[in-house]
This record gives structure tokens, sequence and C-alpha cells, in this order.
């Protein structure tokens, strides 16, 4: 498919900069009185220090589900492997050989990660002899911007050649530790921050509709899980990188609190933004991962807390917050309609509703996008001179970061704990926010445009709308599927959660989904 260099790096910009004029929709003392940078991330390290560090538990296994293995999340594999009805060598065979012939195998799959098959025959030995990991023989994707040993790490670039990583990164590491097995290196928009239509590998198609696109930048882990390819990969997430294929392939995917999963080993696009997540097919399955991959590792600086599953919520008297104006705005009605849905579904199982208003968030919104811009220049500095082999869409965002002035990004670094602490003011007598996840279904890989209301808009004017906010303050959020939209292609909505509440939102999406089905649905050609 043929798209042009000027399409894509004008949608790619679309909405995320300022056009004509700033929004300003901030009272001008806040510039004058924000404080310096740091304060943001000490407002986030207060909150890890109340974190717990008790030994995590492992939940109990599900009931022992029918059907072939490579429908099988997280937990319904670990009941099966208990149950002895299969084994980790049998699972891999599997899921190999449906790599082998899916078309998401094709476009989604960058590499096989090496030691895959003795790793596998390493856990079925384990589990024989009762010796089993928490996460024992859970086969897993690795997004092609994390490092695993042995394995080309490219990060989509046609600059970074054949690089192989030569040592794990923490979060690889850990999942290894727990017993899980990695299976494959997987797409990613080039350095995280790229078009859809990848220069060095091509565009990785939705598995609902190969014509849309998974939503970046963690491509490959958003199609591998809709297409049944594996049950477990990481992401990252910057401006929604997660949380966007997650929503738009039916999925369910964790932005864990910022430093809660570090980032040693991670390929940076913006070092005040980045966050690393799991995706899953369910919040229990991911509630299962957060624990053996969060907490700090001694090297990323910015790591901290713990993950504290003593937090968890069940739904009678939950206190759910409910926001409006900017977060419903550009928002398709059948992903509304699903939202407030989702709405009722919590309000009948005892959550109360609580309208919250979280404030101006245009110039926050903007402020994110400057400081990943200017970083990202900052970052791609060295190799100015081989621009021209950048994707268009990362030389456009490359290009816009080096025309923000050092006054454009401070600015936007100072209001950042303004902006945090209006947020947390408006959560503090609520104990999650739900938000509609994405403003319309996937976008279209040849216009590169999603229809809201029979309306097309560049997909970046839509896609993170409701996602960038909460990278920008750090806070923990989970996508998940909420239904189905006027084609038929997954809608999804957003749980949000006060800083190291992951549990907290982990337990709202299990409670849903224990009553609903949405997570469930696969692609007709996931078979």
């Amino acid at each position: 498919m043929s798209v042009s260099d000027s399409l894509i790096a004008r949608t790619i910009l679309a909405g995320t900069v300022a056009e004509g004029a700033p929004a300003r929709d901030l009272p001008s003392a806040w510039d004058r009185d924000a404080p310096e940078p740091a304060q943001a991330e000490r407002c986030l390290r207060q909150a890890a220090e109340a974190t717990g560090a008790a030994t995590p538990t492992i939940p109990p296994l599900p009931p022992v589900e029918a059907g072939p293995l490579h429908a099988l999340g997280i937990g319904a594999l670990q009941a099966a492997f208990a149950a002895g009805s299969t084994d980790p060598v049998a699972l891999l065979a599997a899921l190999q050989a449906r790599i082998a012939r899916h078309p998401s195998g094709r476009d989604a799959v960058l590499a096989p990660v090496p030691g895959a098959r003795e790793a596998a025959e390493e856990s079925a030995r384990r589990l024989r002899a009762g010796q089993g990991r928490p996460l024992e023989g859970i086969p897993f994707g690795i997004k092609d911007i994390v490092d695993c040993a042995g394995a080309p790490v490219t990060c989509g670039s046609r600059l970074t050649g054949d690089r192989v990583a030569e040592a794990d990164a923490t979060v690889v590491a850990r999942l290894r530790a727990a017993g899980a097995i990695p299976l494959a290196m997987l797409a990613t928009t080039e350095f995280a921050c790229g078009s859809a239509h990848n220069p060095r590998y091509g565009a990785v198609a939705n598995p609902w509709d190969r014509t849309r696109w998974t939503g970046g930048s963690s491509t490959g882990s958003g199609a591998v899980l809709a297409a049944r390819l594996m049950p477990l990969a990481l992401g990252t997430d910057t401006g929604g990188s997660i949380r966007v294929p997650s929503a738009w392939c039916g999925v369910t995917g964790l932005k864990a609190t910022r430093g809660l999963v570090p980032r040693t080993g991670v390929a940076p696009l913006s070092w005040t933004l980045d966050h690393v997540g799991p995706m899953a097919r369910s919040a229990a399955d991911l509630a299962r991962v957060m624990p053996w991959i969060a907490g700090p590792d001694g090297a990323d600086p910015h790591a901290a807390g713990r993950y504290d599953a003593s937090r968890a919520r069940d739904l009678a008297g939950l206190r759910v917050g409910v926001p409006d104006g900017w977060f419903t705005a550009m928002q398709d009605d059948a992903v509304l309609a699903a939202w407030e849905a989702m709405l009722r579904l919590l309000e009948r199982r005892g959550a109360r509703l609580v309208p919250v208003d979280l404030g101006a968030v245009a110039t926050a919104h903007q402020d994110g996008y400057t400081i990943v811009m200017a970083e990202l220049a900052s970052l791609q500095e060295p190799d100015l001179d081989r621009a021209a082999a950048l994707d268009p869409g990362t030389r456009a965002r490359l290009e816009q970061g080096r025309l923000f002035s050092a006054a454009d990004y401070l600015r936007a670094l100072r209001r950042r704990p303004v902006v945090l602490a209006r947020v947390l003011d408006a959560l503090a007598d609520v104990d999650v926010l739900v938000t509609p996840g994405l403003g319309g279904e996937a976008a279209a890989l040849d216009t590169l445009t999603v229809e809201v209301n029979g309306a097309a808009h560049p997909l970046q004017a839509v896609l993170p709308r409701n996602t960038m906010l909460f990278d920008y303050t750090g806070l923990p959020a989970l996508m998940l599927p909420t239904g189905r939209g006027r084609t038929g292609l997954p809608v999804a909505a957003q749980v949000v959660g006060k800083p190291y509440d992951d549990a907290v939102c982990l337990s709202v999406g299990a409670a849903f989904q224990r009553e609903t089905g949405h997570h469930l649905a696969a692609p007709s050609e996931a078979g």
C-alpha cells in the first residue's frame, strides 16, 4: 500500500501541536507560579513510598477451560498445566504453528527469540517436579524496542542495522525469572513514534479488518494478542502506545504508574514520559503478571514502588469518577454508548458514579507532545545526517521537536506538576476515573483517518485525546474492550487510578470482565 510522505506527516502531527496559536486554556498565572519540573517526580515518589513490600501472592487458578491452546489466556493455561491436560512444550508447538500460518504472524512477528524450545522443555520438567515458578511456561512477545538477549532488536528502523541485544531488559529478565518464555520480537512503529507504514517492515494490519491499523506504537503486541498467537506481550506507552492498540484490537493493556516497571534496557523515546507495561486478553491475566515485573531495579533512576495487590477493590461502594468535556468530545456515539453501558453495569454492581471535572486539558495535551518531540529530537540528533532514511512520521516529529524553543520545552515541564496536582485534587473524592477509550474504531491504513459519527479525522487528532494526559501525569491507566462500534470493530474504555493504584484499576477491569464477554471476542480470521 502506497501512502505519501506528506499525508503521513500531516496526519501524525494533527492535534498534537498548536495550530496557529497555543490552546491557552490555562490561566496565565500558571506559567508564573509553576514549580520547578522535578516536583512532579517527587510527588510520584512520595506515593511510591506508601506501597506495600510484601511477597506477592499467586491468585487462585480459574476452572480448566476447553478449547484450542491458542485460545487460552494466562490463567486458563496455568490451570491446564496444573491439571496435566497440556504442558509448555505442546503449547509452544501450537503457537509456533499458528504463527507460521496466520497473516499476523507475517507482519506483527518480526523474529523468533532463540532458546524458546529449550525453555519450554525446562518449564515442563519443573511443572512435573512440582517446582513451577509463578508464570511457568507462559510464552510472551516483546516489543522491538525492549532488549532480549540474543534476539534482534531494531526499534523498527533502518538506522539500527542488524543489532542483537547482549542482555535482557529488566522487564524481560524478570519474566524469565518467573518462568515465562520469550517467544518472539514484535513489530513497533519506528523508535515507537513513527507512522503506521513502517519503512523497514511495513504496516501491521488489524486482525479484525486488515484494511485497518492496529494502532501504535505497540503494533505487534496488539495484533498477536487479538490473533491469538500468544497470551502475553510487552508494550511501552508514551502518549497511548499500550492503550491504543489494546482498544483497537479488542485486548486489555495496562500503562502502569510511571516508574512502577523499570525501563532499563528499553530504547527511550521520551525519558520524561516513557512507561513500560503488559498487554494480555484480560485484566485478571494482567494481575497475574504485574507483581513479577514491578519494583525498582537499582538501575532506572525513576523506578520506584511496588505492585500492591492489597489495594484491589470490590465494586460495592467504589466511587467512580465520570468526566465530561474534553473526554467526551471527538467521540463516536457508539464509543460513548459502550462507555455508558459500562458505567451502568458498574453502578448496578454497587459502584457510585461521581461527576469529575479534571479542568483544562488541551494545553496539557499539547505540552505532553512538546516534551515527546523535543526529547525525540535530542535523542536522534546524532543521526540527523541520516534523517532521510527515517520513517516520514518519525522525521516529521523530529523536525517539529527541533522547532520548539528551550522555553517551550521548559514551560511544558514546569506545568506538569501543576497539572498533576490539579488532576489529583479532582480525583481526591473518587477511587478511579472511567473515561471513553479512543474516539472511534481502528484507523484506515490507506487514508490514516478515523471516522467519528461519519466524519473522517486525521488519526492523531483522535487517537491520543484521552490517553496523553495520563502519560503526562504518570497515573496508571487500563484500557479494556467494551463492545463493538458501527462497523463491528472493537471499542474500549479506560480505567485510571491514583499513583500506584494499578491493582485498583485491574480489579475494576476484572470485575467488569466477569460480567461481560467483550474481552473474549476474537476476530474471525483468528480462528
